[in-house]
């Protein structure tokens, strides 16, 4: 039999998520072992370039473009992803096939020097490349100082341990699939830091005209993350939401709705629009709320809003 092969990033956190797709089918058939699935490393754009911020370089496609090549071309029969990381619009022939089910969506305050973020002493120094996270932080603490942090989570930890900055954020999903949930001083409640669009949901994506691939995948799918991640990621679309637009959104089912809350932020966190709503928990249900809410935030911005935070991310980053 050939082997089945997994394409991803090659970070310790992206390794991780493969990982846990192929363990999962192999549970799921009999006919499978760990020796037929092959995880397959491919380096992205984003990898690779760590001496500037991505808003300069490209944004999300960055983390997707040559692992998608690979898909499309043949080299690999899947691609694990953090979802994310995936822009609202695929190449044509790909689909997300299935979603795990969703780790915790929570950010994570790291400091070795203090427990909790509201701790912070005035004028401290925060490091994220995360607009969202800037936004929302400078939002609830303007005094802060925010830095550029680049990396994956190893790498944003030595740079706190170097003095680089005395706090930064990291996903909690991440930390939890990589064993290290104690890294964390503070989970932020989802009141005061709501968080990007899809985190902590891995996704799997694959060619669409893929039926075995697709069959074997589907035991691994849960439907509750799907209706949760698809209405953030249509609100995502309705507001062309991109590295440069710090957008938080978060979704959960509820019985037989989907409820969503929704965040448009300019970049130091000063205006804010929020929206959020409920649907029938449906595919298209949950695909029209996300789009609704985007479409209530963007008319309640205005274009004037979206041409001054494009001045904003432009006279920061450049």
């Amino acid at each position: 039999m050939d082997k089945l092969r997994i394409g991803t990033r090659g970070s310790p956190l992206a390794l991780a998520q493969a990982e846990d797709v192929r363990d999962r089918l192999v549970a799921a058939h009999a006919h499978l072992t760990s020796e037929l699935v092959e995880i397959v490393v491919i380096k992205t754009s984003g990898d690779r370039i760590l001496d500037r911020h991505l808003m300069t370089a490209g944004g999300k496609g960055l983390f997707t473009k040559e692992i998608e090549d690979a898909l499309l071309d043949g080299s690999i029969d899947c691609a694990v992803h953090s979802s994310k990381d995936m822009p609202t619009q695929l190449p044509e022939g790909l689909e997300l096939s299935v979603f795990l089910e969703r780790e915790d969506p929570r950010d994570a305050f790291i400091s070795s020097k203090f427990s909790h973020f509201l701790d912070l002493p005035h004028g401290a120094v925060l490091g994220t490349a995360s607009l969202r996270r800037r936004a929302q932080a400078l939002r609830l603490r303007p005094d802060l100082k925010v830095v550029t942090f680049r990396g994956n989570v190893q790498t944003r930890l030595k740079k706190l341990q170097e003095g680089e900055a005395d706090a930064t954020f990291l996903a909690q999903a991440g930390l939890n699939r990589l064993k290290m949930a104690g890294a964390a001083a503070e989970k932020l409640s989802l009141e005061d830091f709501l968080p990007a669009p899809a985190q902590g949901a891995v996704t799997v994506e694959i060619r669409g005209e893929d039926a075995k691939m697709k069959s074997l995948l589907a035991p691994l799918h849960s439907s509750e993350t799907a209706l949760a991640v698809i209405a953030e990621r249509a609100l995502l679309a309705g507001l062309d939401g991109s590295c440069r637009t710090p957008i938080a959104a978060h979704a959960t089912r509820q019985g037989n709705s989907i409820m969503m809350q929704a965040m448009l932020l300019s970049v130091d966190g000063g205006v804010v629009f929020e929206a959020g709503g409920s649907a029938s928990a449906t595919l298209e249900d949950a695909r029209n709320l996300g789009a609704t809410v985007g479409e209530k935030i963007r008319k309640d911005a205005g274009q004037q809003f979206f041409a001054d935070l494009a001045a904003q991310v432009e006279a920061e980053f450049q």
